[in-house]
Formats: structure tokens, sequence, C-alpha cells
């Protein structure tokens, strides 16, 4: 009767089953004012590192809450999330925060999904599995020039009696950029012109690439931003994905859109769907805005030695837009070392000079 609860009321795989009585006990680390009263955020200086949960285990966090307030312009760029499991001494996570619930432009708008949302007003969420052992350590790092005024989050996370089952996967979020990618070119009019169109690229050379791990594990998703530096539409770029130390791609698509799960450009109208989305479309010129994502919590991508997720920036790379994105997957410990996190400043959003229609100068060819 339970089963057949639960498939009616589609319970994910990590929900718990409300039918039956659950073993854990939920607790929950809060900004709350200790005293009682009102005060119930954090103030956190420039250059400084707030500890928001630090725990023991066994357990699993189950849904983090924050909402800031911060005037400082591009805010999302500047404050770091960081998350550390069992110990270990370099992040599982690490990630501007606002690009962590896929705000990569730097700017707060409202989209949901079943992982991440934004809600209002500046509410944002994470619903994310996120299991330890023995413990959890997650903080947030201030690196703009003005304080946080106001922290605020509630992380709520579940301790069980029991041990994790021995091939429980770590959560693991990385960012990444790219202001700008190298298109191999800069002497076209559109798209579609043979120059373009008739350049192969059958092994992906450089693609941009969102992730790269090595253990075994599964990849379960990414949340990406663009921001045009050139005219015409950015997404002709196909997703590639190297599994297992594969050469050629071992899974390829047919299209940026197609990968998020939209066609024909997306069209004119913004959405957010439970694994798919783009909820930021404003045209396709230079200067023009996405923010998209597609989470495959319906069909994990396993792999057990080593893991490449990319996505080709134009067709066979010949554009030059700029790249935020987070990729995000589940793994055994110890992780492969993520790429250092760019200096604030060259995380901020900016228009780049890459000639091509639409931009500003022609610099050199590459």
């Amino acid at each position: 009767m339970a089963a057949v609860v639960a498939a009616n009321c589609q319970l994910a795989s990590w929900q718990p089953d409300v039918t039956r009585q659950q073993t854990y006990t939920l607790h929950r680390f809060s900004s709350s004012d200790p005293t009682g009263a009102n005060a119930d955020y954090r103030v956190v200086a420039p250059g400084a590192t707030y500890t928001v949960l630090d725990t023991d285990g066994p357990g699993a966090i189950s849904h983090i809450w924050f909402t800031l307030g911060d005037d400082e312009p591009n805010s999302l760029k500047r404050i770091v999330l960081r998350m550390y499991w069992d110990g270990e001494k370099t992040p599982s996570v690490e990630t501007p925060i606002g690009d962590f619930f896929g705000l990569g432009l730097g700017a707060y708008y409202q989209w949901q999904s079943e992982l991440l949302s934004v809600g209002g007003n500046r509410a944002l969420n994470s619903f994310f599995p996120m299991p330890f052992r023995h413990h959890a350590r997650i903080t947030v790092t201030n690196e703009g020039k003005q304080p946080i005024d106001a922290l605020y989050y509630n992380i709520d996370y579940r301790i069980d009696t029991h041990p994790l089952p021995p091939d429980t996967l770590y959560f693991h979020a990385q960012y990444r950029q790219a202001q700008p990618t190298h298109g191999w070119t800069s002497d076209w009019i559109s798209n579609s012109v043979p120059l373009v169109n008739d350049k192969p690229n059958p092994d992906g050379k450089d693609n941009y690439v969102w992730m790269q791990a090595t253990g075994h594990g599964q990849y379960v998703g990414v949340t990406m931003s663009v921001l045009q530096n050139q005219d015409d539409w950015w997404g002709e770029g196909d997703d590639m994905f190297f599994i297992d130390g594969a050469k050629l791609p071992s899974i390829a698509g047919t299209g940026s859109e197609d990968y998020f799960l939209g066609a024909w450009s997306f069209g004119d109208k913004s959405f957010s769907y439970q694994l798919y989305g783009a909820p930021v479309l404003t045209g396709n010129r230079a200067g023009s805005r996405t923010s998209v994502y597609r989470f495959h919590f319906d069909s994990p991508i396993p792999f057990t030695t080593s893991f490449k997720a990319t996505i080709e920036h134009g067709h066979a790379n010949h554009r030059s837009d700029n790249f935020y994105s987070v990729a995000y997957w589940y793994q055994n410990e110890p992780h492969a070392a993520f790429p250092p996190l760019p200096p604030v400043e060259q995380r901020i959003p900016r228009l780049q000079a890459v000639g091509g229609p639409g931009s500003a100068v022609n610099p050199p060819s590459h």
C-alpha cells in the first residue's frame, strides 16, 4: 500500500515516504537571534568568512534557505558559498552564492525547479540532498568591499542513528566561467554562413567545460548564464559528455536549447519547469542575457573512473560570448582539485570586445 501511495504522490527518490515512521531527528542551523529578540541575522564584514553550519553525522542536509541584505552591486558574484564533508580540506562545493542558485548574471530573478528556486523577495532555496557520514560544514565568505548587512539562513538537516549505506555518494558543485569564450574566428556575419556551418568538431576540442571529475559517481545537472558579446543566436553549440576517459563524446546533443529541453532558440517567452527551463531570455543581440538549467534527476549520468561535461560555444566553438555556470554531481571522495575560483572583479559580468557582428571592437585574430 505504501508503494502505491508513493507512486500516486510521485515522490522523488530522496523524499521520505510520509506513510512510514521516520527514524531520523530533524535539526536546523539558523541565524535566529540567540537572545530570543528579533535580530535574526548576521553581519559579515568584507573579507570575513562566516560558518552557517557545523555539525556531526551521520546525517543529510535536506533544505537550505538564504536571503541577503546587501546593497553592493553584484553582491551575488562577490559572496562565495563553500561546503565541506567529513573534514576534507578542500570544499566539495565552491561557487559564488548567486550562481549556485542559478543567478549567474549577478542579479535577482524569480524561478522555480524541483532542486533550486528563487522566490520573492530574494529568497534562495536548495532542495539537493546532501549526505555526510561524520561531519558537515558550510561557510559564506564576503569578498565584496561592503559588509553583508543582514545574512539570514535556515539549514535543515537530518541526523540518524544508523550509518549511511557504504555506497553513499557526496554532493558536489563546481563554478566555471569564460569571459569570454574564445571563438576561433570573428570573420562571420551570421551563424549560418558556410565558414561556420561546415566546420567539424567531432571530439569537442575547445568546448566550454562545465565540470570534470575523477572517481565514480553521477552527474545530475547544470545551471548556466550567458552574456552575449555578439549578435545572433548564442546557442548553436552542442552538449558533449565524455565518460570514463572516452576520447570522443559518449553522449552528444543537437544544440544548446535542445539540451536545456527547449526548441527553436527558446522562442521569446521564458519558462521554468521541474527539471529544465530558461527563466531569463532578453534577446539575441550583443548585450542580451540568458539563464538556463537542466537537471538529470530522471536519469543521472553515471561514471566509474572519470567524467567531463562540456558544451560548444556556437557551432564548433565559433562564438565568443561570456558563459557562467555551476555543475552539480554526486561522487565518492576524495574529489579532484577544482579550478581556482576567479578573482572577484573578474567574476562580474561585463561585455567584452571580441569582434564579429555586434561587437564594438574587432581584435586581432587568434
